[in-house]
């Protein structure tokens, strides 16, 4: 709810600081705009596999797919639909190591040394909390 001169206005969600926040907090809705963003991030590294090694992949996938997902990760990142964002970030792996689409992702996000989105969550949080634990107690 939102009052502005006595008048109260009901919005299901708004996009603040780029992300998506409805009512319940589900995030299902800011990662339904991510999917798009990924897709697209997706499709560009599968244009220019052809002409670029895994390392220019690599920093094309950081660049892009990378910072789509990282962005607001430590508030959305338990959403159950977050699984759908890590379909896609495995669709990319196997495209930058030119693995079949049924391979196990496991050893090549080993192989590139790049965290799942579920760790890159863990990870995220994990920092935070170390940040404020060092601010706290010098």
């Amino acid at each position: 709810m939102l009052h502005i001169n006595k008048t109260t206005v009901t919005v299901k969600s708004i996009k603040f600081l780029g992300l998506n926040i409805d009512t319940i907090l589900n995030w299902k809705l800011h990662i339904s705009d991510l999917k798009p963003r990924l897709n697209k991030a997706c499709y560009a590294i599968r244009s220019i596999k052809p002409f670029m090694s895994s390392a220019v992949l690599k920093s094309v996938y950081y660049l892009y797919a990378h910072s789509i997902m990282s962005y607001g990760l430590i508030v959305w990142g338990n959403s159950t639909d977050s699984d759908e964002l890590f379909k896609i970030q495995k669709r990319i792996i196997r495209i930058i190591m030119n693995s079949n689409k049924n391979a196990s992702c496991k050893e090549l996000l080993k192989k590139l040394n790049i965290l799942p989105l579920q760790s890159k969550y863990i990870y995220t949080q994990y920092y935070y909390l170390l940040s404020k634990i060092k601010t706290n107690f010098p």
